[in-house]
């Protein structure tokens, strides 16, 4: 009786972290589904920019790449696709996920209004961070 008890209790608690792994309830890592190739990861600081990266953390359980593909000739068509139809908001910018420069952004893409400051300095910092990769690199984003 006590073996068996002991194997149930195991069984219960493996289901429980598989459905708490699954749900993401254990812990704040966010799971790369799907994106099984990439060259770089950038840790993408919520503390610094709360809103820009709980717009982004939101875009991507909303099933939006957690993955960009760098292509800065493609930008600026990909910011306009992606903004039209959002009209300009005063005292806020309109941050978009995935963003204009990856090859997943533009029609389609998740668009909120957030603070300047927090997109332009999010912006900013994520410029610093992609500016030594190449076109075609493929970017792993993790906000922490």
């Amino acid at each position: 009786m006590k073996v068996r008890r002991g194997w149930l209790t195991a069984g219960v608690l493996c289901l429980a972290i598989w459905i708490g792994s699954f749900l993401g309830v254990f812990g704040e890592d966010q799971q790369a589904t799907g994106a099984d190739r990439y060259d770089h990861v950038i840790q993408f600081p919520k503390e610094r920019y709360p809103e820009t990266g709980g717009h982004i953390q939101k875009a991507i359980q909303n099933g939006h790449s957690y993955v960009c593909t760098i292509d800065r000739n493609g930008a600026d068509s990909r910011r306009q696709e992606s903004l039209k139809g959002v009209p300009t908001k005063p005292g806020f910018d309109r941050d978009e996920w995935p963003m204009a420069v990856c090859l997943e952004g533009g029609k389609g893409a998740s668009v909120q209004y957030v603070s300047p400051s927090d997109n332009r300095g999010a912006g900013s910092w994520v410029g610093h961070q992609i500016s030594s990769y190449s076109d075609g690199q493929r970017i792993l984003f993790i906000v922490k």
